[in-house]
């Protein structure tokens, strides 16, 4: 079996293999042979010596090349960067007959490798191995930059990219980790794609003094005594609206720190976390961003720090599965969350229930200069479009905030990061005052957040049929199972991808705050 992903540093998809892989093995090829990680960057040594553990007796072999890596941080020729990616997957595939060979590749359809998408393809292809492109994310999900970085790399044209994502080869199969993806896919693809939720089950809980531990670890670190902590299990990313998230404890628990256990992960988001941050300052705002990062060891896990707190919260634009809805019920805690329209019905049928989600935060116009942020939003838009193929164009939606002729209640997930800025600078007690009537499930959340009473997430038993990881290995292998479709034409690649895209561009999918780093 061959692993493929760009890098190894922590996140979903480590986690995802981390934790499926055994189970893989034991309903496909079993663990008698050996397992081949291939990815550009592998510094976690530590990680890697405990994966070899989980996978035994099958033996681990690590394939390293920076060819393997994203493209944009790849500082030589091109045509080096060719051969090393061939390179790197001869090394995994020679050795092995085809027949005991299965390779699972990771975020392809991010673009951030389209030459190793293409000719790991080519590869599957040409020696009968299956081949499952397992999608965590997309290029054209919020994510327009990388259009430039494929069109560096030779891809003129949608159709080009369309058959490096989506190759005509029966061999391949392609894993949606959420229903409403996995039914994009199926229009085309009916045989050849399949609905892979990612792996999930409870760990036991934190032993009562590892939870202590983190209470009296959060307290030091607020420089407060026994604080009410109001948690945001993520990193600090655009998409997930750590604003609204602040907006929200303000209102329903003055009293509370909202507390963001990562920090900014990359220099796109870098902006975004120091207007936050500043705009913290400047208002003595109660909170603490990127708790966990650069903290001294040891620091507690991040179900421990759920366990120590007393809400959790998840104000996400976008999630491609929603582990940290997950991530709340298994730590028995009461979660405040946007109900995304592509996960929550996935969730409701895992047996989910989130007493306290909710579709959008409504803003009174008056908490912001409405003029000034149509302004911003018009740029914004239009330097938007620039970054979309221009074949797609055409197929934009138009932003709320473009759409009203006068000034009305618009979504507070619908502003640029300077207008929910703009909102939040008003006293707490204000902008409350103004929004409460718009958003009337709120009143009883407040009361209830001051009792202490906000209603916890539950694990349910029906889950296990969905995420456990017997459940996992065999929708794996049923996938692998199904006879071999006839090739799809060519032009089914194309229509694929625009399909996902005409979805992508839809008025209900854009927000401000992902159309640049600077909102």
């Amino acid at each position: 079996m061959a692993l493929v992903h760009y890098h190894l540093r922590p996140g979903g998809v480590r986690r995802v293999l981390e934790q499926a892989t055994p189970w893989i093995l034991d309903k496909t090829l079993g663990r008698q042979g050996r397992v081949t990680l291939l990815c550009g960057e592998a510094r976690d040594r530590a990680w890697i010596a405990a994966f070899a553990e989980r996978i035994a007796p099958a033996k681990l072999v690590l394939v390293e090349h920076p060819a393997l890596g994203y493209t944009a941080e790849w500082s030589g020729p091109r045509s080096d960067l060719l051969l090393g990616v061939r390179s790197a997957i001869r090394e995994a595939l020679e050795e092995t007959p085809a027949g005991e060979t299965i390779v699972w590749a990771h975020n392809l359809g991010v673009g951030r490798n389209p030459v190793l998408a293409g000719e790991l393809a080519a590869a599957c292809h040409q020696r009968s191995v299956p081949l499952v492109a397992h999608h965590h994310d997309w290029w054209f999900d919020n994510r327009w930059p990388r259009w430039a970085e494929m069109r560096a790399l030779g891809l003129r044209t949608l159709r080009q990219a369309a058959e490096k994502l989506f190759p005509p080869h029966p061999e391949i199969r392609h894993a949606a980790i959420n229903g409403a993806d996995a039914r994009i896919l199926r229009r085309r693809l009916p045989r050849r794609s399949f609905w892979a939720p990612n792996l999930a089950e409870p760990d036991s809980a934190a032993p009562p003094e590892r939870v202590e531990t983190a209470r009296r670890w959060l307290a030091e670190r607020l420089g407060e005594k026994n604080p009410i902590v109001w948690l945001v299990p993520c990193r600090l990313l655009r998409r997930k609206n750590a604003a609204e998230a602040l907006l929200l404890a303000r209102w329903l628990r003055p009293e509370a720190w909202l507390v963001v256990t990562g920090g900014a992960s990359s220099s796109e988001e870098t902006p975004y976390s120091r207007m936050l941050c500043a705009a913290a300052n400047q208002w003595g705002w109660k909170l603490k961003i990127g708790i966990l990062q650069n903290a001294p060891k040891p620091a507690p896990s991040v179900a421990e720090l759920l366990a120590a707190s007393e809400t959790a919260l998840l104000t996400s634009l976008q999630e491609g599965f929603g582990l940290g809805y997950l991530e709340a019920a298994a730590a028995g805690r009461p979660l405040i969350a946007r109900a995304l329209p592509n996960i929550m019905p996935d969730l409701e049928q895992f047996g989910f229930r989130f007493p306290h989600s909710y579709k959008e935060i409504w803003i009174d116009p008056a908490l912001f200069d409405w003029k000034a942020e149509r302004q911003r939003q018009r740029t914004l838009y239009r330097r938007w479009q620039k970054k979309i193929p221009e074949r797609c164009r055409p197929w934009c939606g138009r932003p709320p905030a473009l759409q009203a002729r006068r000034p009305e209640p618009i979504p507070f997930s619908r502003l640029t990061l300077a207008g929910q800025l703009e909102a939040l600078s008003k006293p707490a007690e204000e902008s409350w005052r103004r929004c409460a009537p718009l958003n009337p499930q709120l009143a009883s959340w407040r009361d209830a957040a001051a009792a202490g009473g906000l209603d916890p997430c539950v694990w349910p038993d029906s889950a296990a049929a969905w995420l456990s990881g017997p459940a996992y290995g065999e929708r794996f292998a049923e996938a692998l199972s199904r006879p071999d479709p006839e090739p799809n034409d060519p032009g089914d690649s194309l229509e694929l991808l625009e399909d996902f895209i005409r979805d992508r561009l839809e008025s209900s999918n854009l927000y401000p705050l992902l159309w640049s780093a600077l909102t």
